[in-house]
């Protein structure tokens, strides 16, 4: 039979091990702004070094915190900031150089938001935000996250569906347009992208020679400038026009 004593230890252990259980989920750390030197809500010994994933949820920012820039800018491959007020004022994020998910649902993101440039970045929540025209919204963000798998935009205005009014026309051209900008996008929204609908978003939009062979062959950054001066005044897609919704339509 366990006397007192080796029935507290037995206690002692299994609170450890349900700490250890809910601090080590994924190395989430929540950080107080407020505090000058943020620490982890998990234990004490998990350094800096080990942390790679960050949220800053529902804290009201507007621009991001030096501390947590120097702190976490070269270690963190995920960011959680949905639910603040960011809006255009988003080359902090160039610091984050491993960043490869970054959530920012629930912003002031709009058509005229422009990102740093983010080859790492795989995915990308931009949900109920302020987005009303694709492009050149779509354009400037391929140009920054080129290398992005999963893209999510549903709740804005630019990403019809029958939530909002679209039809399912309105949303399959809406979504060949984005799957033609981003060749290794593997998701969009909450439906996978297939072969299929990657060579049919290429024969509907059909990008200009020069931007095929910059994917493939680097250019001067001079020719590239006046390329996209060419390409803004004169090549600017045309969107099918968006009809009037005629019933209830489902998004497949």
């Amino acid at each position: 039979m366990l006397d007192y004593s080796d029935e507290l230890e037995l206690h002692k252990e299994a609170d450890e091990v349900e700490q250890f259980a809910m601090t080590s989920l994924g190395k989430l750390i929540f950080v107080d702004i407020h505090c000058r030197h943020p620490k982890s809500l998990s234990s004490d010994k998990l350094s800096v070094d080990v942390v790679d994933s960050l949220s800053l949820a529902f804290e009201n920012l507007f621009y991001m915190p030096f501390d947590i820039i120097e702190n976490y800018g070269n270690v963190l491959r995920t960011l959680d900031i949905s639910h603040n007020k960011f809006s255009r004022n988003l080359q902090f994020l160039g610091e984050f150089e491993n960043l490869t998910s970054l959530n920012l649902d629930h912003n002031n993101i709009d058509d005229h938001t422009v990102f740093p440039h983010m080859p790492k970045l795989q995915l990308l929540w931009l949900n109920n935000n302020n987005i009303e025209e694709l492009y050149p919204f779509i354009k400037n963000l391929y140009e920054s996250v080129p290398n992005l798998r999963y893209l999510c935009l549903m709740g804005n205005k630019a990403a019809p569906s029958y939530l909002n009014g679209g039809t399912f026309y309105d949303y399959l051209q809406y979504r060949l347009f984005v799957i033609s900008w981003f060749p290794h996008l593997v998701h969009l929204d909450d439906r996978t992208v297939t072969p299929e609908q990657h060579q049919e978003a290429k024969r509907l939009f059909k990008r200009p020679l020069l931007e095929n062979l910059t994917e493939h062959a680097p250019l001067p950054e001079c020719i590239k400038q006046l390329h996209n001066k060419i390409s803004n005044i004169f090549l600017k897609p045309t969107l099918p026009y968006k009809s009037k919704p005629r019933g209830t339509n489902f998004v497949v």
